[in-house]
Order: structure tokens, then sequence, then C-alpha cells
């Protein structure tokens, strides 16, 4: 016994099994691939961070966070500056050769902008937060204190350029982050002059 096939019917039953064959791949493929992608939170953890210091007054701070870190941005006075030469010979090191910080940064002022210092908030010790403690003569530090960063858990000592005070348990200097300047009043923190 011999029967005829429909072919329109079985192109159309091959084409309709293909379509939905084709349909539950991109199902299965796309949340597959979409899981290659990093996280929102870890593109978070690596990308820069734009600061507006339009506002912050002379003599303030600002922290932010990048890369799970503290930043500290501070706009230094000129009395603040003017003090950073006379550091040197109680500073570990004043020319900062043995610290992690961009090229930029190697100068007395450890910033781009004299003005402006932006500094890992990290003690060099044990990884410490280090208070602020811009108030020269400040007796919670030393009655010869002339303002800079003190870390509290284990006495390290910081300048106004977050350089490390000679005999105290800190090995270097604060960290400098890359960072740049967009504009007169935004910092770009995490991107340097050459990879905005």
């Amino acid at each position: 016994m011999t029967e005829e096939v429909d072919t329109g019917r079985r192109h159309f039953l091959t084409v309709a099994t293909v379509a939905a064959g084709a349909v539950g791949a991109a199902f299965v493929a796309v949340p597959f691939l979409a899981s290659w992608k990093p996280s929102a939170r870890a593109k978070a953890m690596g990308a820069p961070v734009e600061l507006d210091i339009g506002k912050l007054e002379p003599g303030a701070m600002v922290k932010v966070e990048w890369r799970g870190k503290a930043i500290f941005v501070v706009h230094r006075t000129p009395d603040m500056l003017a003090k950073l030469p006379a550091m040197g010979s109680s500073l570990r090191d004043p020319d900062s050769n043995e610290s992690e910080q961009p090229e930029f940064a190697k100068n007395e002022a450890r910033a781009l902008k004299p003005e402006y210092l932006v500094l890992v908030g990290v003690c060099t010790h044990l990884g410490c937060a280090p208070l602020e403690k811009f108030t020269p003569g400040d007796v919670t530090v030393a009655a010869d204190w002339q303002g800079g960063f003190f870390c509290p858990c284990h006495g390290s000592k910081f300048d106004l350029s977050g350089r490390v005070f000679k005999d105290v348990p800190a090995p270097t200097n604060l960290p400098v982050p890359p960072y740049q300047f967009v504009s007169d009043t935004r910092i770009l923190i995490g991107a340097d002059k050459g990879n905005a």
C-alpha cells in the first residue's frame, strides 16, 4: 500500500520544529552568556569614581570609596602647604622614593595640584583607618604636631602629604591612587592622566 506524502505539511512541520529549537536555544544561551559579564558590583569595585570638589572648603577633607577603599581628598590651605618643607628630617621617606604612587605625585605635595591631596586612606601598617588631625599642636597626637593623619590603632603618623614619620609602625607613605582632573572642580579617581 502506498501513501501519498504531503510535502507541504512535512515542510511546515520541519520549519516549525527548527524554529521552536532555535527559540529554546536562545532561552538557554542568553542567561548563560549573561553570566559571563561582570556584575554591577564587580564593575563598581574597579570603575573610576568622579568627585565634585567645587564646594570643598580649604582645610576640609572629603572621603569617597574606590575599589572598596577609603579615598581621602583634602583641600589644603597655603599654611598647610607651607609646613611641608620643614617636615623632611622627621620623615622616613620624605621624597616618596619607596611609596606607591603615580609618577606625577613624586613631589613634595604628592599631588597634581598642590592644594588638592588625594590619598588612599588605609594605614600602611595593618590596614587601619587613619584619622585626619589637621590642627597643629593637637595633644592627642603630640605637643609639636604640625597636622596630618594619625592612626590610633598603633600610633602611626603621617604629615599633610601622607608621608610617614620615622619611628612609627607604618613602613611606607600613604598610597596616592591614580587620578586626574577632568575640570577645575572635578576629579576622576581611578584613571590617571594617560588612560582616561
